[in-house]
This record gives C-alpha cells, structure tokens and sequence, in this order.
C-alpha cells in the first residue's frame, strides 16, 4: 500500500514539475528509489514524463525564452548521446553526488550574494556547458533539474517563460530518451496498466503545478524554486553516498 501512494505521490510531483514547480520532478526517482532499483524507477516514470510533457507543453506554448531553448536543446541532445553511451559504465553514486552537488553550489552561491540583482544574459558557452550536463544527469537519474536552473535562474526570467523554457526543453529532451532507454532494454517487463494509472495521475498533477505557479509571486516563485532545488539536492547526495558506503 505504502509502495503505491509513493508510486502516485511521484507521477503527481512529476505532473507538478511540468506545470510549472521546475525541480520538483526530480525528487520523484530518489523517492522511489527507497524501495525499488533506481534505474527502473527511471525507466516506470519516462512514460509518465512524456504523458505529462505533452500537457506542459500546451500549457506554456505561448510563455518561453526562444534564445534558451536554440542553446540548451542541442547541448541537452549531446549529453543524452553521451550518457546512452556511457551508461553502462557510470557508478550512479557518483553522478547523483555530482548532479546533487551542482544544485547544492548554485542554491549557496544565489544565498551568498544577495546583493547582486541585475540579471545574466543567455550565453551561448555556459548555456552549452550547463545543457550538456543536463542531458546526461536528465538521462541517467531524471535529475536534470540542477545544471539547467544553475544556467537559466541566474538570468530571473519572468516565471512562466522560465517554466515554458523548462518544460519545453525537457519534453523535448525525454522523447529522444525513449528510444535509448528502450535500446538499452529499460523498458522491459513494465506493467503498462500501472503505467496508464501513473500518467493519469501525472496529468492532474501538471494542472495543478500550473494553477500553482499562476498564484505565486515572482519572488515568492524564485524562493519555491531554489528551496525545492535545494532539497533535491540534498537527497542526490545523501542517495549517491548511501550508495558508496554499501559499496
């Protein structure tokens, strides 16, 4: 019983995450991970990603940052070439501790220079560098959240073109995982009925993030966003050095 409202509690957070609440998806695999094997808590959700992307992205079809999106996709796409690839060969400790750690940097480095306010412009070199992680950390874990807000928050966007940005990248980044994950044999023995129920509930949990995200100031958006980056990056690092001590 418990094992289930986990499994539906994820699919909301992931539907959450698609309407708006940018971070919050990414906790959805390390939840699941506390009773079942990460890389098929990643493999049982990639549906209900694509499912839910499909709703983000209408929703935010008219609110996104063109300029980030021609930088981050194709960064994001190479780090997907690159994590199919070297998937088989990767601890996930120690991307999740490194994933965990990027998400840990920004949040204190945001909190420690209060002082600065203006904004960063969308460069084409960091964008890369950050969208390229993003791809691989997206690929491996779903904790692509991390290095894509350490590119994007620093240039405080207005909070739905930052949340279109996201959504958008990240639906499009997911449909070329589907054909990875499924070369790499992840999808596998799924429970589609299960899968179909999970999507459902991803779907009215992207309704929600958005009616959510709507509400919330823009300040009080930019704290919900670095708070819930903040938490998942704690629980990166905590899962990633659980996994190093059990060796």
């Amino acid at each position: 019983m418990t094992d289930t409202i986990l499994l539906i509690l994820a699919a909301l957070v992931v539907g959450a995450s698609k309407g708006g609440l940018a971070s919050a998806a990414a906790i959805a695999v390390p939840m699941l991970a506390l009773f079942m094997n990460p890389i098929r808590a990643a493999a049982l959700l990639l549906p209900v990603y694509i499912a839910t992307d499909v709703v983000g992205v209408w929703l935010f079809r008219r609110d996104f940052s063109r300029r980030n999106l021609l930088i981050l996709v194709p960064a994001m796409l190479v780090g997907i070439a690159v994590a199919t690839v070297i998937t088989p060969y990767t601890p996930e400790a120690v991307l999740l501790i490194f994933t965990g750690a990027i998400g840990l940097w920004h949040c204190l480095r945001s909190w420690l220079t209060r002082g600065r306010t203006e904004p960063v412009p969308a460069r084409v070199l960091p964008g890369l560098f950050w969208g390229t992680l993003t791809g691989i950390a997206s690929f491996i874990t779903h904790s692509g959240a991390p290095p894509s807000q350490a590119y994007l928050l620093p240039q405080r966007l207005p909070k739905l073109q930052f949340a279109g940005t996201v959504a958008i990248a990240f639906a499009i980044g997911n449909l070329v995982k589907l054909p990875a994950y499924w070369s790499l044999g992840q999808l596998e023995g799924l429970n589609w009925g299960l899968v179909a129920g999970l999507a459902a509930a991803g779907i009215a949990g992207t309704f929600l993030g958005r009616a959510l995200t709507a509400r919330l100031s823009e300040a009080l958006y930019l704290k919900v966003i670095q708070g819930l980056l903040f938490l998942l990056s704690i629980i990166l690092l905590a899962r990633g050095g659980q996994m190093l001590l059990a060796g």
